[in-house]
């Protein structure tokens, strides 16, 4: 490991040569929320935290942090799972939340370039405010565009439209050293050596720093509506999310909710749910150019899970249907962390066929551990978000349990074919079971990367593996 140089006063006044004082703080100046991501299971201050306002000052930052062997940690909204933007050996934490410039919209071209502290639910207003969508929708509204192409964040929609990774047209990237590569552009099309854009893309932070990124536009569809289907049990629900894939209808996006889960929501949002009866559901969606297109592909869809065992099929075309039924799938994971005194997450992959067993797996190991796991996910792409909480159990048990069930369901997710992360990444917390999803040379393949990119290791060091 690397021999960190600890932050001095010398360094500090350096730092305050360019950096105004209200956008630098150190020591008691660090606020707690600084120290963790949205878990809070991984915990450490950076010694320097600074709030950037343009490239120049990231530049100059990481030409005196690869001089003297600084460690530097980028962070966004601090909306992260995995402990990715954590500074696990203090040094500098570089905040990107105001460079939040959407710079161009490219009506030609169908792009947008924007600043990397850009908020997801703002750009989204924006695009669609200008008849355009940003197909990526992850759960977080309040994450950065910077945060969701570290992470390569993909949401509900992409069972039709792909993820962060499909969207990202060109990146401009301030290296370890300082000097600033741009990858990638505007062009549709580039077979020009290794895609270096697309390995910046979900490398949290630890190869480069995005000041810049171009982003690929769509037309934004006339109409959108959604089924919310309910089942009498987890089997049937999830086993025909297959036949709706491989029948003419074309979802938006295929979740997956138990009612557990919808309970929790509804006790946390304060409102009601159009239907908690049944054990487990399918909330559909679709959109397209017309009325009549969408009309035939979810008609063609209700009628599929009618004939497959669903109950009922709910149509969600009002607006406050779609805000009790959207509303409350987007709360999930804010209504199970406040249901429970801690939890940690498992964000496995599975291929899609193989999501019902392991849905019921989780089930069985719950019972089996005796400790709560409720679980929702986007059944559409196989990306299950499966939750251990901690309820009342002391630290030692809690501690016990928690290492036994990711122990548990990241042989299952192997044994299935899938693995560790499908949306939120590895950064501190996964890093074990990336290694032995991915084996040696795997691992020392990206390590033979990393060294490429950031020689002197100051990038985010510890993370991913």
């Amino acid at each position: 490991m690397n021999q960190y140089k600890k932050i001095t006063s010398e360094d500090l006044e350096y730092l305050k040569s360019f950096i105004p004082p209200e956008n630098l703080f150190y020591g008691d100046q660090i606020s707690e929320d600084y120290a963790h991501d949205e878990l809070s299971e991984v915990k450490s201050y950076p010694e320097v935290l600074i709030k950037v306002r343009n490239q120049d000052e990231i530049v100059k930052i990481m030409e005196y942090a690869y001089e003297n062997t600084i460690p530097v940690v980028t962070r966004g909204s601090g909306t992260g799972l995995v402990g990715a933007a954590v500074a696990l050996y203090g040094g500098i934490m570089i905040e990107t939340t105001q460079m939040n410039r959407i710079l161009e919209l490219d009506r030609e071209n169908l792009t947008v370039t924007v600043e990397p502290g850009v908020l997801l639910m703002e750009l989204s207003k924006f695009v669609e405010e200008n008849g355009f969508l940003y197909p990526p929708d992850p759960g977080e509204k309040s994450a950065t565009i910077g945060g969701n192409i570290s992470t390569n964040a993909g949401g509900m929609r992409a069972v039709k439209y792909g993820v962060t990774r499909d969207y990202v047209r060109g990146l401009t990237v301030v290296l370890s050293n300082g000097e600033v590569l741009e990858l990638g552009g505007k062009v549709v099309k580039n077979s020009s050596g290794y895609s270096l854009k697309d390995l910046i893309v979900g490398a949290e932070g630890t190869l480069g720093i995005i000041t810049k990124a171009v982003l690929k536009l769509l037309p934004l569809p006339a109409k959108s509506v959604s089924l919310l289907i309910p089942y009498e049990d987890v089997d049937s629900a999830i086993k025909t999310v297959p036949e709706i894939i491989m029948s003419k209808s074309m979802p938006t996006a295929i979740e997956f909710m138990e009612r557990d889960t919808i309970l929790f929501s509804e006790d946390f949002l304060g409102k009601r749910f159009p239907d908690t009866k049944s054990p487990a559901y399918l909330l559909l969606t679709f959109d397209g150019s017309s009325r009549q297109q969408v009309e035939q592909e979810y008609e063609a869809a209700a009628m599929l899970c009618l004939e497959r065992g669903a109950k009922d099929c709910f149509i969600v075309d009002t607006e406050e249907r779609k805000d009790s039924v959207w509303g409350a799938r987007g709360a999930f994971l804010e209504a199970i962390k406040a249901s429970t005194t801690q939890m940690d997450e498992c964000d496995v992959v599975v291929p899609r066929n193989k999501v019902a067993e392991f849905i019921l797996f989780s089930h069985q190991l719950s019972k089996e551990l005796n400790i709560r796991i409720p679980s929702f996910g986007h059944a559409g792409d196989g990306n299950m978000h499966v939750y251990i909480c901690r309820d009342d159990l002391d630290e030692e048990t809690w501690k016990k349990k928690l290492d036994e069930a990711f122990d548990k369901m990241y042989r299952k997710a192997e044994e299935l074919s899938g693995q560790v992360s499908g949306e939120h990444g590895i950064g501190y917390a996964k890093r074990a079971y990336l290694k032995d999803s991915l084996g040696d040379k795997a691992i020392e393949l990206m390590r033979g990367i990393k060294l490429t990119f950031d020689p002197k290791n100051i990038l985010n060091p510890g993370k991913i593996f």
